[in-house]
């Protein structure tokens, strides 16, 4: 990724759109490379465009959010994806994280918010709006029964590493899991590598998705 980070975004609300757009390209070292109103639309613009991230709204006539996800993160280059949602999409976060996007913003966000959650997933974070997690996290308990592989694969964590997972799954960043566990943020990264290595996850989105697919518990005694 260079110093710019080139967005393409999509929304099917074209006031919505050009909210974005004056928001993004005000913010120095964003550009807005394309932008489009559904989600067929984006997969080809990400194509084309090779951006660093998509913004993408996830409710859309024609190909939803969630489908443009998955077929972005099945690209060879794929960029990664950032879903715009509202405060009541509950039944279709979980769907867009389980297809690869690395987090969520509220479109009530404060642009600031905004602006914090394109460079997370920018620099390969992850970014989970935490007025909406627990519902989420909620919503992932529902699934179906855990998957043996998957729970074999949480066996290869350490204790400190499952600590750690347990807080990422909480939505926490690095600053505050160092501060929940008393280390340094250098550790706290150092851990969060080894467990994406571990559960071969893209990012912190992909563990979490991984996690709870495990049954693995968001909080002690759960």
């Amino acid at each position: 990724m260079t110093d710019t980070v080139r967005i393409v975004l999509a929304d099917d609300q074209a006031m919505v759109r050009a909210g974005l757009v004056l928001i993004l390209r005000a913010e120095p070292g964003f550009e807005v490379v394309a932008q489009c109103e559904d989600g067929r639309q984006l997969v080809r613009d990400v194509t084309e465009a090779q951006p660093d991230v998509a913004l993408t709204d996830i409710r859309m006539p024609g190909m939803d959010g969630v489908e443009a996800t998955r077929r972005i993160r099945a690209l060879p280059s794929g960029p990664p994806v950032l879903a715009l949602t509202t405060f009541d999409d509950d039944d279709v976060l979980w769907p867009v994280l389980t297809a690869g996007a690395a987090g969520f913003v509220l479109k009530d966000s404060p642009a600031e918010s905004l602006v914090a959650a394109i460079r997370a997933v920018a620099a390969g974070g992850a970014w989970l709006d935490p007025r909406v997690l627990p519902r989420v996290l909620s919503r992932a308990r529902e699934q179906p029964a855990p998957e043996p592989a998957l729970q074999r694969l949480l066996q290869e964590l350490t204790a400190r590493e499952q600590e750690v997972l347990r807080l990422v799954c909480q939505g926490a960043s690095n600053a505050e899991i160092a501060l929940a566990l008393g280390m340094g943020e250098r550790t706290v990264k150092s851990h969060v590598s080894a467990i994406l290595a571990k559960l071969g996850a893209r990012d912190r989105a992909a563990a979490i998705v991984t996690a709870f697919q495990a049954g693995f518990p968001a909080s002690p005694g759960r």
